[in-house]
């Protein structure tokens, strides 16, 4: 009877995937079978084939680099021992049924966060009971690490790498922080720094935390698939990490290194709206256009939704999204997707409170309004300043920004620039005078490039979309 209950489970979490899931996990159960070189596990029933550490590791080192670091495929393999057989003491095994290996797929890939908290507190701590603030701490930096890892690994990195993005490992430990911020005790508190780490947090905490904060599943999911690759090209599996990263236009051969890392690159992204997840595409850096306010606005003016990030000669790095095309004019734009964000020496994105409509300001030239580029709050106060006498700018937010919520981002209230980058999210807006309207030349892209050529001594976008080149700089 106990071998049909577990067929029963069995069968029930297989049938969540399609036919040709189901035989892309067969596949990779069986090439895991392959590495552990037991002749006689082939030959026994399905339920008698058992997998080790040592196979899952040996699949992993096949590669010339491996997928995923070492710290991980132990996770892994812990996740997947710790899936519980019916009747059976599965935690003393050192090897797992092919039962336990579908059951963690589904699980983690297909289930809900209360079917994943189990598997993932074991991934945390091999040990039953609560974590430690340390151990998720620790489990999460490995999993944002191995994310950063595999796409690498994997190329899927769109057009970063880790050569033209800032280091990543501090931008790991940033994210890492920034989820953890998210941790929620039973009573509502939410424990911070050296409390943290020292604090308890039992099962139903962690599935409370896995259920708010959808990284961590998006990136388990990134780990499994592509990691151990499966499931990795099967159409509906790869919507949740579609825009996992925004494809990259504009830094290629240029010798530049973005002021962004890719954990922050990815924790930004999330907070755009939808549909201008995919692609980012430089429009401005002051390491290649130089500095100065004119150049900055001929770049960025009607240009669509923009990122800016900037750097403080103090090293703090933070900026903020436009929802809207910059215009020069002394009246405030933009509506209430935009939002400020801070980059180092922490992560976070501050959106706006409703207490005012000052989400974006953009002048120059003017006698009587102030000449700059802003963000939030007030004239002479915002949450984001750059003046337009290049180079100077600030923060101000005692204690926070009102239209944003914002802390001070910059080292000093006053604060001058090191660096600047402006990028376009999403699709080039079409021309910029049907703003709203589909503009025949949006519906014709070789009419647009035609058109964008006639006045401009470079290929456009629409020409040169098909090779993976850089665009034009205008």
């Amino acid at each position: 009877k106990m071998g049909n209950a577990e067929s029963n489970a069995y069968r029930n979490h297989l049938s969540r995937f399609l036919p040709e899931e189901q035989s892309d996990i067969d596949g990779v159960f069986d090439a895991l079978l392959g590495s552990s070189g037991s002749a006689g596990a082939k030959n026994g029933k399905a339920t008698k084939k058992t997998v080790t550490l040592a196979a899952l590791q040996a699949r992993q080192s096949a590669y010339v680099r491996e997928p995923l670091p070492e710290s991980m495929t132990v996770r892994l393999f812990n996740g997947m021992k710790s899936v519980d057989l019916a009747g059976k003491s599965s935690g003393l095994s050192e090897q797992i049924a092919k039962e336990q290996f579908v059951i963690f797929m589904s699980n983690l890939l297909k289930g809900n966060a209360d079917e994943k908290v189990a598997i993932i507190m074991r991934m945390i701590s091999k040990t039953e009971g609560p974590v430690k603030g340390k151990q998720v701490q620790e489990f999460t930096e490995d999993l944002i690490m191995s994310v950063v890892h595999v796409l690498n690994y994997r190329k899927e990195l769109r057009g970063w790498n880790l050569e033209n993005t800032r280091d990543s490992a501090s931008g790991v430990k940033a994210l890492a922080s920034q989820l953890l911020s998210e941790l929620k005790l039973a009573d509502g508190t939410k424990p911070v720094g050296p409390q943290l780490l020292e604090t308890n947090f039992d099962q139903s905490v962690i599935e409370d935390w896995v259920y708010r904060v959808p990284q961590i599943s998006v990136f388990l999911s990134v780990v499994i698939r592509q990691g151990l690759h499966v499931l990795h090209s099967l159409p509906d599996q790869t919507k949740d990490i579609l825009n996992l990263v925004p494809g990259c236009k504009g830094i290629k051969g240029r010798g530049l290194v973005s002021l962004f890392d890719i954990p922050a690159i990815i924790y930004i992204n999330s907070h755009l709206p939808a549909e201008l997840q995919h692609k980012w595409r430089l429009l401005f850096s002051s390491r290649l256009h130089g500095e100065s306010f004119s150049q900055l606005c001929g770049h960025i003016v009607n240009k669509g939704p923009c990122i800016i990030i900037l750097k403080d000669l103090d090293g703090y790095i933070f900026g903020g999204f436009a929802s809207h095309s910059w215009e020069v004019k002394p009246q405030f734009q933009g509506d209430n997707r935009c939002f400020l964000f801070s980059v180092s020496p922490s992560l976070a994105v501050y959106t706006y409170t409703g207490y005012n409509d000052h989400y974006m300001y953009l002048n120059h030239g003017q006698q009587t309004m102030p000449n700059g580029l802003g963000m939030g709050g007030q004239h002479g106060y915002f949450g984001l300043w750059i003046d337009s006498d290049y180079g100077k700018g600030h923060s101000k937010a005692k204690p926070r920004c009102t239209t944003y919520n914002s802390p001070q981002l910059s080292a000093t209230e006053d604060f001058t620039l090191d660096a600047m980058e402006v990028w376009a999210v999403g699709d080039l807006p079409e021309s910029t005078g049907a703003k709203g309207k589909k503009s025949i030349l949006d519906v014709d892209p070789e009419a647009q490039a035609l058109l964008e050529m006639a006045g401009k001594s470079r290929q456009s976008e629409g020409l040169r979309e098909p090779i993976e080149e850089d665009e034009d700089d205008d």
